[in-house]
């Protein structure tokens, strides 16, 4: 069955709506921290509420096999309306931080819904050609993260409850284009069932351990950063008097990462995803080496620097992706990639609060020296698969 011309792009723009829910709290913290006397660390448990809830979701969603037992692209669309709906009640709930972080964490349960079962969409209409597919999908995921700050920016700054309206009506908008335009692919893979046991299997491979530990490395860093960009360009703004838009820059410096996965996706496809991974790891992690020294810097080789740092933080999540899908064992394909998904995710969790917790005693511009041992630690777990890789190539 040929595939329609407008499935990709339907899939993509759907993603990028779908996981616009994913930082509309961290876009409008600083007016809810003002609005509601909330504590200036909520910003990080925020962040790690929506980590916790997609952790879980994607566990309890792996479990129960949902993407298999209904169709994906059904699954896509009720998460859509469920994850707009937990987003906007905001407004209405009680003006606590536990309110607050309880819509939050289910946001986060429903993204289970919308960010994996995307990509198992796409593969139903992918035999050939789903590495390039993937970048594109996380592409969108990075859009989708960065949007909110976008559009918190626009203008004079929109009011923060019209900003998560707006994310609300647009993910409900891609879950519907998603159900009426994208139908069952030929090639849907029919997943194996959840087994927990697979944990004590999979990282007897010395392969899948390899990646996966290169990929929780690139978590350690990535969602932390993300998380922490507004306040550092915050704290860069009043120490320089540079006067800069914090919610344009923040959507500018995450929304760069598409070009790192649409092009790592490209690269790949040459040079192996291997060596893709490794060089946008050890970038951003030479990047978390510099940030001090970059943090008084004039405004143009600041926002370069983080420029950079936006593109390769992210360009090589669709590389580990493929990898772990590559080296597990095919009797645990299913179950490991969530075995390795959920252990990273978990550790965002961790990263976030560390963070949280010692930005009053580090201050912003050494805070992020706290990433370091991510992308380090994540090379040196790639290297039995970058030596291997080199060795074929030769």
């Amino acid at each position: 069955m040929k595939r329609p011309a407008h499935i990709l792009p339907i899939i993509i723009f759907s993603q990028f709506t779908g996981t616009s829910l994913w930082f509309a709290g961290n876009a409008v913290i600083s007016d809810l921290q003002r609005n509601w006397d909330l504590a200036e660390q909520s910003v990080g448990y925020i962040t790690s509420a929506v980590q916790l809830g997609f952790i879980i979701g994607t566990l309890v969603f792996a479990f129960l096999a949902v993407a298999d037992r209904f169709s994906p692209r059904k699954v896509f669309f009720w998460c859509s309306i469920a994850g707009a709906a937990a987003n906007v009640l905001i407004l209405v709930g009680p003006e606590s931080l536990f309110g607050l972080l309880l819509l939050r964490f289910t946001t986060g349960f429903f993204l289970a819904g919308i960010y994996p079962v995307g990509m198992k969409i796409a593969a139903g209409w992918y035999e050939k050609g789903l590495g390039r597919a993937l970048g594109y999908l996380v592409g969108a995921l990075v859009l989708g993260t960065a949007f909110p700050h976008l559009l918190r920016g626009l203008g004079t700054e929109l009011p923060w409850q019209q900003v998560m309206v707006g994310v609300s009506i647009l993910a409900i908008c891609g879950g519907v284009l998603m159900l009426l335009f994208v139908p069952d692919g030929p090639h849907l893979p029919k997943g194996s069932t959840f087994n927990p046991r697979a944990l004590a299997i999979v990282f007897r491979s010395r392969a899948f351990r390899a990646s996966a530990f290169g990929y929780f490395g690139h978590m350690w860093e990535l969602y932390t950063l993300w998380a922490f960009i507004p306040v550092w360009l915050l704290a860069y703004s009043q120490n320089t008097n540079m006067g800069l838009s914090v919610s344009f820059w923040s959507f500018v410096i995450i929304a760069v990462g598409f070009i790192g996965c649409a092009g790592g996706g490209l690269v790949s496809e040459k040079t192996g995803s291997v060596k893709v991974a490794a060089v946008q790891l050890f970038i951003s992690g030479v990047c978390c080496l510099l940030s001090p020294f970059v943090f008084n810097a004039p405004s143009l080789i600041f926002i370069l620097f983080l420029v950079i740092w936006g593109i390769t933080v992210i360009g090589d999540s669709p590389q580990f992706s493929a990898l772990n899908a590559e080296n597990a064992p095919r009797e645990y394909v299913g179950s490991a990639l969530t075995i390795a998904n959920s252990i990273g995710f978990l550790i965002t969790v961790f990263s976030i609060e560390m963070v949280n917790a010692l930005l009053p005693v580090f201050g912003p511009q050494m805070i992020f020296w706290l990433l370091i041992p991510g992308p380090v630690l994540g090379l040196l777990a790639l290297r039995p698969l970058y030596q291997a890789n080199a060795t074929v190539v030769q």
